[in-house]
This record gives C-alpha cells, structure tokens and sequence, in this order.
C-alpha cells in the first residue's frame, strides 16, 4: 500500500533476530514511513552479540537477549522468550534471521510468521539458511528463486505459504549477487504479508491460509 490506511489497526509485532537485524530494520523503516501498518512492540535475540542487538535498541526499540548459554537447559529459554513474547501479548510473532527453532505453543498458532530466502518448498529445511539457500540454489542450477512469507509450524520452513516473490537467477551470479537480489524482493515480501494481514485480506484457518474472498463464498 502507497500510504497506511487510517482504518487498518497496526498490528503489534515481536520480531526475533539472530544476526545483523537487516529484516528487522526494513520493517522498521516501512512503519516510520507509513507504508506498513505495525509496530515492534518487542525486539528477542538469540545472541547478545549480534549486531541486530544495537541496531535495534539505537532505534528505541525494546530488546531482550535469550542467549542459550545463559540458561541452564534449552527448557528453561524458551520458557523465557514465551514469558517475554506472552508481556507483549502481539498479534504476531515475526521471525527475521531467527536461526533457532521456536516453541510452538496453541497460543502462537497462527501468529507466528517467517520469511525464507527461497521459493518452499524447494532448498527449506533444517540447516537450510543464509548462504546455504543461496548456494543450493546455484548448485542445482535452478533459472529462478526468490523468497517465501510463512506461518510457522512445528518443523522448520513447512507452515502454509502467505506469499512469495520471485527473481531470476542470473548466469553470471555468485552466492552475494544472488542473495542481493533475493533480499530486494524479500524487502518488498514481508511488509507486504503483514499489511495483508493488518487488512484481513487473509488470516490463518485450520493449519492453512485462508483469503478474504474465500471466507466469503
């Protein structure tokens, strides 16, 4: 959408990052310029020396570390990071280079959502991240790629699809020039999901995505 849309609620978003906090600051920008109806309530890193970490809280946002180290069992952490996400109470839970498996719970179930640097079901699964997506990609010498908006599940990159964006895969790429032109698409991508949702074009129903036009027929 060019501007928000006064009568669109913004929806309020806890955001997980594990790394530079790239996904998390185009959200960011997208809301203070007015072209995504949300707000980050809540930023939670799996590690306190990521870079995302300062690039947040220099932004004002409110960031908490649920580093694994730092409690005595992977139990205990996520028991944290659901006591930190349950305070915020958001209407969704965004996933942004978040490279641990969160802990589904039926009070998440569709409101947590992630973005992946390929077109699932193709080059997703466990281990499958970053450049590694990138690589496969080239690897199988694939004409096309480009980005997948999810709902999450209990099994890594396998919830119902939101939307997707595609991009070529040029001849003469390598790995960065690649993952360059994923990530343009991915900065249109993922604001884009949540405005749907912010608009209730589409909502989560059953374990699947469900369209407005849909609801009503």
């Amino acid at each position: 959408m060019s501007g928000r849309d006064a009568r669109v609620r913004p929806l309020r978003l806890v955001v997980l990052i594990s790394g530079g906090g790239r996904t998390l600051m185009n959200l960011v920008d997208n809301i203070e310029a007015g072209t995504l109806a949300a707000r980050v309530e809540r930023v939670i890193a799996s590690r306190g020396d990521a870079p995302g970490v300062e690039r947040a809280r220099a932004r004002g946002l409110d960031v908490r570390v649920a580093a694994r180290a730092d409690f005595p069992d992977e139990a205990s952490m996520h028991d944290q990071i659901d006591a930190w996400i349950d305070e915020v109470d958001p209407d969704l839970v965004c996933l942004a280079g978040y490279l641990r498996k969160i802990r589904m719970r039926p009070a998440l179930e569709g409101r947590v959502i992630n973005i992946h640097p390929a077109l699932l079901p193709d080059f997703g699964g466990q281990g499958m991240y970053g450049v590694r997506v990138h690589e496969a990609v080239i690897a199988a010498g694939c004409r096309e790629t480009g980005c997948t908006v999810h709902f999450v599940d209990e099994q890594y990159d396998h919830g119902p699809t939101i939307l997707q964006r595609r991009c070529e895969v040029r001849p003469a790429d390598d790995v960065d020039t690649l993952a360059a032109r994923v990530f343009e698409e991915e900065c249109r991508a993922y604001p884009e999901a949540i405005n749907r949702l912010a608009r209730g074009e589409i909502r989560w129903e059953d374990g699947r995505v469900v369209a407005a036009s849909d609801a009503r027929a």
